[in-house]
């Protein structure tokens, strides 16, 4: 049972949840706060990962592409999203208008951890790079 996330106690001078060196201030929270764009589909796919670790289902929806997007999220509390493993990326350049990242999410719900792998797809709209789809491992 999906149950909404409280947002998890992540700060601008936290570490970025996508693995990075910055501040999630200076990474992702930049992204998440509309202050910049994602220039590479990996770099949309690690913000798109500090989202879920941060809560952010208005980012996630909106770095969505609009055709494969839901109309809402219910993001479960009990999972919190840990470390980011990025295992391949093909395309998704600045000059890319597609790409690709295989990736592994770590995650614990409650005492348990757990890896979600998967292989997104991403596509640019309006220049900008949003998230297609999936397929999980």
């Amino acid at each position: 049972m999906s149950r909404r996330s409280p947002k998890p106690s992540i700060v601008s001078t936290s570490p970025c949840p996508c693995g990075l060196s910055a501040s999630y201030g200076d990474c992702c929270g930049r992204l998440h706060r509309g202050e910049a764009a994602a220039a590479t589909a990996e770099l949309l796919m690690r913000s798109r990962f500090s989202a879920f670790a941060a809560g952010d289902e208005a980012y996630l929806l909106r770095s969505w592409h609009p055709e494969t997007r839901p109309e809402r999220l219910d993001l479960d509390a009990r999972l919190r999203w840990v470390r980011l493993e990025i295992l391949a990326a093909t395309d998704g350049g600045p000059f890319h208008s597609e790409g690709t990242v295989r990736f592994r999410a770590h995650y614990t719900e409650g005492r348990q951890e757990g890896v979600l792998e998967e292989l997104s797809r991403f596509t640019r709209v309006d220049g900008a790079w949003v998230y297609l789809d999936g397929v999980v491992d």
